[in-house]
């Protein structure tokens, strides 16, 4: 069990986390995950680390509240334990001095960019950070970011912060005025489709960090594939990062919304059984 040491809302819906964890803090590198587990008949659910604290032997997780498993968890308080936890997994990001990169990440999808995005800078990169969010409160760390980057550029889709416009917008603002050696890009699997399609038409590599359903995380399930490349690959043990311009984002939206009708009749019966217990 791990313990949770702190607990920070960036939203109603959007969570931080401190969670112990030595091991998985000394082990860890940026693109690295967690799957985590809440309650011993939980089910398991991949979440990116953040950060992390070798001192503390901490990592940072931040998560959004959408389906149940997210929703038990968000509802645990600093004190509290996560039942399970194995990490870290996946492939590490390749980190080396490419030149100019652009990050380009969606909602949460920032959490798990900043350690790339540090990890970018410290090998010699100029990196060029783009934040989008439907809206102002959906903007999360913003200034951890621009600790690290050369330049962060902020879009929302209602104008209400930054610039009006989506994060392809600013994407492509960029490469417009200056050579880019690489694009890396962590959100939404629409959004990552609709950056990718943009840099396959300017010829900027692109790297996606995929963010599709997994059940164990060690390749068995199955759950998790994609093709890329017209290959099969399993994103817990091949990625989660891949050349995007290979990956069949259509094949991965259609797999994501294979679950959905019962994960809203899960969603009702979780909610109905919280209204029960609160009466």
């Amino acid at each position: 069990m791990n313990k949770i040491i702190s607990k920070e809302y960036f939203s109603a819906n959007v969570i931080k986390f401190e969670v112990e964890a030595p091991l998985i803090a000394k082990a860890r590198k940026a693109g690295h995950f967690v799957m985590v587990k809440v309650g011993v008949k939980g089910e398991r659910i991949p979440l990116t680390i953040a950060d992390a604290d070798l001192e503390k032997g901490t990592i940072t997780l931040v998560v959004q509240k959408m389906g149940v498993s997210s929703s038990k968890l968000c509802a645990l308080e600093a004190g509290e334990f996560i039942t399970d936890m194995v990490g870290p997994l996946g492939k590490a990001t390749h980190i080396e001095n490419f030149g100019t990169v652009i990050c380009a990440c969606g909602g949460v999808g920032t959490a798990p960019m900043l350690p790339i995005v540090a990890a970018l800078k410290a090998a010699g990169n100029r990196v060029i950070t783009v934040i989008a969010a439907r809206t102002k409160d959906l903007i999360i760390l913003e200034d951890q970011m621009k600790i690290h980057s050369d330049e962060v550029i902020v879009m929302t889709d209602d104008g209400s912060y930054g610039t009006q416009g989506l994060v392809t917008n600013g994407v492509e603002s960029i490469i417009n005025r200056e050579k880019v050696d690489l694009c890396v890009t962590i959100g939404p699997a629409i959004m990552m489709k609709f950056v990718s399609l943009l840099t396959k038409k300017y010829e900027v590599p692109t790297w996606a960090s995929l963010n599709t359903i997994m059940v164990d995380g060690t390749g068995m399930c199955g759950a998790c594939r994609v093709s890329v490349g017209g290959k099969t690959k399993f994103v817990c043990v091949d990625g989660p990062e891949f050349g995007a311009h290979l990956v069949d984002f259509d094949e991965m939206l259609m797999r994501l919304g294979g679950y959905k009708e019962l994960e809203r009749e899960s969603a009702e019966n979780y909610q109905a059984s919280c209204q029960h217990e609160t009466k």
